[in-house]
């Protein structure tokens, strides 16, 4: 009996919809007809299952079959939902913690939310009904928050059977590159060791693939060789993409392991080499020698993490809060415009931030108990600790502020622009980037002061967005932007663009439909922030961190004491 995953697309939209797939990977592109945009990058997932539920009585389940339901929300006129299957996995016999090969190649778009859903199975039959099958249980995601964990691997539980636990689901996401070769390999084994109680071991190989925080993608599994110690296993065409991503240097690691019925396959060896290695002599064969360890060092690599603060507009010309007329009226049955800008960039962004703690200021109010006018206080009412939980405790002392401070004015950004940028400062080695989203209704009095904080802030790790809300003209704000002229102050220009402003009324969908009015405002204010990233790094010469160094074969007297090793030859 084999099981199997189920991965799902939900299509918020009717879109042109290309999809194909293969032996070996399941793949999918895109075209939005609003802007006929191009794909930014393409990302490879790679699952993982552990600690399955057991669900047949003679045998373990058998999971297979992976369906990634995954979710785009397209910015079109017309706007539904429905599920689109999007492809399967292999079948892994007899396992509760699968390590799936095939893989599931998307197009990945920062500024969408692509929502996925991952269903797992237990294969009975030869049916594709999926309804013929044991469920396992499903998780749900989305891409942003798979790429913006640490290391873009994201470990969630597997839920949807009431009063059992189902395990976990491991997605690791890797960009591709647009290496297009392929290369025909081969191996044999001579005397391996014998792991079988009665007869010779029936071995295969496992290869996999360094990642940068010092971990291992599995990429490619052969087929067993029956009891033998000298195996010959059939040679394979592999593209050099999923070897090692294009990175020839990039260390491969190969598991020799002898198989079980049960699952429990006995662990022979292991040997690592790299593509440049395996390629320097295609007339030749190349000796490994398989070592058996016994300890495992994984070293950690610092990533970037991004940090996302959010600056409301409480001045006057909002309106009051509490007649329908103000654009920070809280209606019982919709978001205002202020709710819908902060909820549209919010969700995408909190995917990459991994604590999900926000810091949330307002600026142009009095506040109580004294009624002093403040340009940067904390929504949250503690000014030592600004900190909400996620989009939702943002949204909540967002309202909850509008019922304790009185609106006033003037209208000042830069207070809440310094508040990021002394934060910055103090880390810019690439580790923490920094994004600002100001939200506001109109005319800005502290222009000059502003232009000088973006300047400086120009050559900080961060990005400023701006929303623009209501009928006013922007005109200050699309200076700000730098898209047509750089911004300068006193003689200095901006080290480079940091700002993105948009009037949000220029996104608003005509039939009221407010899913796809946030969704054309996050695609648009977000669609530059890759790019700012990419520009700090480069000005600074900051590189990503080292991948792990190819195995060099090093002599017995140098293996560290806590090693023990058993040597084969391969």
């Amino acid at each position: 009996r084999a099981s199997f995953l189920q991965a799902v697309r939900l299509l918020n939209s009717s879109s042109a919809l290309h999809c194909s797939s293969s032996m070996n990977m399941a793949c999918i592109g895109d075209a939005d007809p609003f802007t006929a945009a191009i794909p930014a990058t393409k990302v490879e997932l790679t699952v993982s299952c552990r600690n399955l539920l057991d669900r047949d009585t003679f045998s373990k389940s058998d999971p297979s079959k992976l369906l990634s339901h995954l979710t785009v929300l397209f910015s079109l006129t017309i706007f539904f939902q429905f599920l689109f299957q999007f492809g399967r996995t292999e079948v892994i016999d007899n396992t509760l913690n699968p390590d799936f090969v095939r893989k599931f190649i998307l197009d990945y778009f920062f500024e969408e939310r692509q929502n996925l859903r991952f269903d797992l199975y237990d294969l009975d039959s030869k049916s594709d009904n999926l309804s013929k099958h044991d469920f396992l249980g499903q998780a749900f995601c989305t891409l942003g928050e798979i790429v913006g964990s640490l290391g873009s691997r994201l470990e969630k539980p597997l839920i949807g059977i009431p009063g059992k636990k189902c395990g976990t689901i491991i997605v690791r996401a890797e960009e591709l590159s647009n290496c297009r070769e392929s290369v025909m390999l081969q191996f044999c084994g001579n005397k391996l060791d014998k792991k079988d109680f009665f007869g010779k071991s029936d071995p295969f190989l496992v290869f996999y693939r360094s990642n940068e925080d010092g971990s291992y993608t599995i990429c490619h599994k052969t087929e067993v060789v029956k009891n033998t110690l000298d195996p010959v296993w059939q040679a394979f065409k592999i593209p050099v993409r999923a070897l090692c991503n294009g990175d020839y240097d990039r260390s491969i690691k190969v598991e020799v392991y002898d198989w079980d019925r049960d699952g429990g396959h006995d662990f022979i060896g292991e040997f690592s080499t790299s593509y440049r290695e395996m390629s320097r002599s295609q007339s030749q064969f190349h000796i490994y020698e398989v070592i058996f360890f016994t300890h495992t060092l994984v070293l950690p690599l610092v990533l970037t993490q991004i940090n996302f603060t959010v600056a409301i507009d409480f001045t006057a010309s909002n309106g009051n809060p509490s007649q329908p007329t103000s654009l920070h009226y809280m209606s019982p049955y919709q978001l205002n415009d202020y709710a819908m800008a902060l909820r549209a960039v919010g969700e995408i962004i909190q995917d990459y931030d991994s604590d999900k703690m926000f810091p949330a200021l307002g600026f142009g109010a009095k506040l109580p108990p004294d009624g002093r006018v403040s340009h940067e206080f904390a929504l949250n009412g503690n000014p030592q600790n600004p900190y909400c939980s996620g989009i939702e405790g943002v949204m909540e002392a967002y309202y909850q502020s509008l019922k304790s401070v009185r609106l006033y004015g003037p209208t000042h950004f830069s207070p809440v622009i310094n508040h990021v940028a002394r934060y910055a400062s103090a880390v810019m080695d690439g580790s923490q980037y920094f994004i600002l989203l100001i939200i506001s209704d109109g005319v800005i009095t502290d222009m000059a002061q502003t232009k000088e904080s973006i300047v400086n802030a120009a050559s900080l790790p961060m990005s400023i967005i701006i929303v623009g809300v209501g009928p006013a003209e922007f005109d200050e704000m699309i200076e700000l932007d730098g898209d047509e002229e750089r911004i300068s102050s006193q003689g200095r220009y901006a080290e480079r663009d940091i700002v993105q402003f948009v009037p949000f009324r220029d996104y608003i969908d005509r039939r009221g439909n407010h899913i796809l009015s946030m969704a054309r405002l996050a695609k648009e204010v977000l669609a530059e922030i890759p790019d700012q990233f990419l520009s700090y790094m480069r000005t600074r010469g900051i590189k990503p961190g080292p991948l792990p160094p190819p195995y060099t074969p090093c002599p017995p007297q140098a293996i560290h004491p806590l090693l023990t090793r058993r040597v084969s030859r391969i």
